[in-house]
């Protein structure tokens, strides 16, 4: 036995180290105003799964689905509505009487009873369990009637004032208590629940959080069951007077009690009055008054009569806190007024001051902008001077290099042609009339000299710019772009724009030079303008700039 007790005391304190490297209350308190937002969602689908289930018991004939099915409303309404949830186990017990079950009658009865006194209704749970026949009950039902007459006695208990009666209905409890553990399944929430509480009422929070730690394995998160065991943990935290812990699991068990439409809210009551202890008004005004609102659709006094006195200080502090906020913002804007009287003397003097200074600054001013004007002007005259050095060195440049280009060309073309003349003289000195006459007659001599001279040319200008191609492209849009099929060679678009950079803008002299017509050149232009990136009016101006200095 105290091999186990150690074992669970270890693991909780591992529970207890890993909780609290991962609580964060400012998203635990994010996630439970969203909820209180979207609560009449799951208030519509709460009722959506009632309403199913009514459907189901209108259509059922059999007495045992009738049964089961009212159990189930029952169960549905137990934290919904408390009217609602007697009459269905209510109609249970009539079931079971039709049924001949005196065993079921009594587990019904107790359950009734239990509800009672959950809702202060102490006479009425007391009279339903004299009504029931212990002696017929089976284990499960006697579990039923132990837990629901230990629940009546603890309450009484609670509320009694006279200290004779209190011990009296604390031992009946104790009684009923151990009847329960005996009756009830060793692994039933009911015997982890009682034993919980068991240790939390003798100040031994560590074996109390191993069974809780046990229990909230056995629930599923966010569900019902898992907001009453996070209450539980939050009572274990308060009294081992952990703040963190504490107000996250109560935090938790909120926000799964509003998840699941539950309208008997024991945990957001209990967060209100805490938020209100810490000065957190506004928070546990708006808690105590959603909690509020959900007792009254649950419809029992006694969670009423339990929230008046919280409703009434919040809203007392409430109220207060505001008047102290009025008060407050009154003495701030007197302070204010103050403030901006002092601000406005200042300013005053300081326009006076400024007034002053500044008719000495205008003629400062007048005489630093023509000093601004004239260094401007200077500036723009270098800078023009730069750029016409800049032209002229280019131009210089490119003149030198056609000029002795054009005469190689020149010489080769006299040796071409004195060439030629040779071999005319030679033919018509052999009589070869018809061989010379073929040879003068056809093209090929001229177009093999034309594709001679493109080819001089387009070497003699990518020599000169050899990042002409790549800079046209980057002036035209991306599908406009040219791509050659041999990087040493122009086509006829960029010699046309090859020879506008040179300087050769006439379409006239560019259809002589490219044996085009003028109207083919023009084409030509127009169609790579009209691909521009930018202003196709500004496109040549562009290309002519190609490979400038900058």
């Amino acid at each position: 036995m105290e091999r186990i007790l150690i074992t669970l005391i270890i693991s909780a304190l591992f529970c207890l180290r890993a909780e609290a490297q991962k609580i964060d209350l400012d998203s635990a308190f994010t996630e439970l105003d969203r909820a209180i937002k979207l609560s009449p969602e799951y208030v519509a689908k709460k009722q959506e799964g009632i309403d199913h289930l009514k459907e189901k018991l209108a259509a059922a004939n059999e007495l045992r689905t009738r049964f089961r099915i009212s159990h189930e409303l029952y169960e549905e309404y137990l934290a919904f509505s408390n009217d609602s949830a007697l009459s269905y186990i209510s109609r249970c017990a009539d079931l079971a009487r039709q049924a001949g079950s005196t065993a079921l009658v009594g587990e019904c009865l107790s359950e009734m009873a239990f509800q009672y006194s959950n809702t202060g209704m102490y006479d009425e749970a007391a009279y339903t369990l004299q009504q029931v026949d212990s002696t017929a009950l089976d284990r499960t039902g006697r579990a039923a009637f132990a837990h629901a007459y230990n629940h009546l006695y603890s309450e009484l208990a609670y509320y009694s004032h006279e200290e004779p009666l209190r011990q009296q209905y604390r031992q009946l409890a104790r009684h009923y208590e151990k009847v329960l553990l005996a009756e009830a399944d060793s692994n039933s929430l009911w015997v982890l629940q009682r034993k919980e509480m068991t240790y939390m009422d003798e100040g031994h929070t560590e074996q109390s959080l191993a069974f809780n730690n046990q229990w909230l394995k056995q629930v599923k998160p966010g569900s019902h069951p898992y907001a009453l065991t996070t209450f539980y943990r939050y009572l274990e935290y308060s009294l081992r007077g952990d703040s963190l812990q504490m107000m996250y699991w109560l935090t938790e068990s909120a926000v799964s009690d509003v998840r699941n439409a539950i309208m008997d809210q024991g945990s957001m009551w209990e967060l209100a009055n805490l938020l209100m202890a810490q000065g957190d008004i506004d928070r546990a005004y708006r808690y105590i008054s959603f909690a509020a609102n959900c007792a009254t659709r649950f419809g029992t006094r006694l969670r009423s009569w339990q929230l008046s006195p919280i409703l009434t200080a919040i809203d007392t502090k409430y109220q207060q806190y505001h008047e102290h906020s009025k008060q407050r913002t009154r003495v701030f804007l007197a302070v204010l007024a103050l403030l901006s009287l002092g601000l406005a003397f200042s300013l005053y003097d300081m326009w006076r001051q400024h007034k002053k200074l500044r008719a000495a600054h205008a003629q400062v001013h007048e005489q630093n902008t023509q000093l601004s004007t004239l260094n401007y002007q200077l500036s723009t005259l270098n800078h023009q001077l730069s750029t016409t050095n800049d032209y002229l060195s280019e131009a210089n440049s490119v003149k030198e290099e056609y000029v002795g280009h054009f005469m190689r060309l020149c010489s080769m073309y006299i040796d071409k042609m004195d060439a030629f003349r040779k071999r005319v003289n030679k033919m018509v000195k052999n009589h070869e009339y018809e061989d010379l006459y073929q040879l003068t007659r056809s093209q090929e001599f001229r177009d093999k000299e034309l594709e001679d001279l493109y080819v001089s040319f387009d070497s003699a200008f990518l020599n000169l710019f050899p990042n002409f191609v790549s800079d046209f492209n980057a002036l035209l849009q991306p599908e406009e772009r040219i791509t050659l099929e041999e990087k040493d060679r122009l086509n006829t678009s960029l010699r046309i724009f090859a020879l506008i950079r040179l300087g050769i803008d006439d379409s006239s002299k560019i259809a002589d030079f490219l044996n085009y017509s003028v109207n083919t050149i023009y084409n030509y232009r127009a169609r790579i303008k009209n691909g521009a990136l930018g202003d196709r009016e500004k496109f040549e101006q562009q290309v002519r700039e190609i490979g400038m200095p900058t």
